[in-house]
């Protein structure tokens, strides 16, 4: 086990990407997952875990703070009267269905090829943000009926596969269909409890080799991580809500796509070996 010394640095590091993943989940509603899971996997490495199936660990610990964060954003959004509660009844179904879905597929995949996944998911996720413009739509407003599950089960397979909440699909999903941001941003975060919770239920019960692997993992889910995690989103995403209810939404959108294209750069780079 690493010593204290090396300890210091990483736990400093996971609790300062908690608290940026906490703002996040309030303020855009992408859930955080797209911050931690890059930050789990440097985490990880760096104290020598090299574990074939580290990007599964990575995804699952981050889909298990994300249960908590989106509840915690559910209800301060709810607060607010901001959460369109009938179009989250209607899509919870279908996203379930994709997450569980997202789970089996990633489970046999090698850490590789994850970390190559997220890194284009991620990408194409920065560059709707940076590029979209408030006049896109795909319709004046949400699926229902059957319509729904050619849209709901993408949403949660996708956002499995990149340790998210509903967010990062589900708010480009419901702009483009008519809805307010803020009214986008409520509702994704209870989307994104529809995919952590399944989503993380079946990481729960996946087989992960003892080799190679963080200390007090469960099935998939890394408890460490998670409780640090945890401690810190809980402070700072009720004020990434009140701050998503008093910013220039857009602004902000585009920052964040910056960032969030370096860092699908480096695991990118990180999944090629240089």
């Amino acid at each position: 086990m690493p010593g204290m010394a090396e300890l210091l640095p990483m736990i400093l590091i996971l609790a300062a990407a908690g608290a940026f993943a906490g703002l996040l989940a309030g303020l855009l509603g992408v859930g955080g997952g797209i911050v931690l899971v890059p930050a789990f996997f440097h985490v990880f490495r760096g104290l020598g875990y090299h574990s074939p199936q580290l990007m599964q660990i990575c995804l699952a610990t981050s889909l298990a703070t994300i249960i908590v964060t989106s509840a915690r954003s559910v209800l301060a959004h709810a607060a607010k009267g901001a959460v369109d509660w009938p179009t989250l009844r209607r899509w919870a179904p279908g996203i379930a269905v994709g997450a569980l879905a997202g789970v089996a597929f990633a489970s046999g995949l090698r850490t590789v090829t994850l970390q190559a996944i997220f890194a284009v998911l991620a990408f194409l996720v920065a560059a709707y943000m940076a590029l979209a413009r408030p006049h896109w739509r795909l319709g004046e407003r949400m699926p229902e009926g059957g319509r729904v599950w050619a849209f709901a089960p993408g949403v949660g397979f996708l956002s499995v596969l990149l340790g998210i909440g509903g967010g990062s699909f589900g708010v480009p999903l419901m702009t483009l269909h008519g809805v307010p941001m803020h009214r986008a941003v409520a509702t994704a975060a209870g989307f994104g409890l529809t995919i952590a919770v399944p989503g993380v239920a079946g990481f729960l019960a996946l087989e992960v080799a003892p080799e190679g692997r963080p200390p007090l993992t469960f099935g998939a889910v890394n408890l460490p991580a998670f409780l640090l995690v945890i401690a810190t989103t809980y402070v700072t995403t009720p004020l990434g809500v009140r701050l998503a209810h008093a910013t220039d939404a857009v602004r902000l959108r585009r920052i964040f796509a910056l960032f969030l294209m370096l860092v699908a750069a480096n695991m990118l780079w990180k999944a090629l070996g240089w």
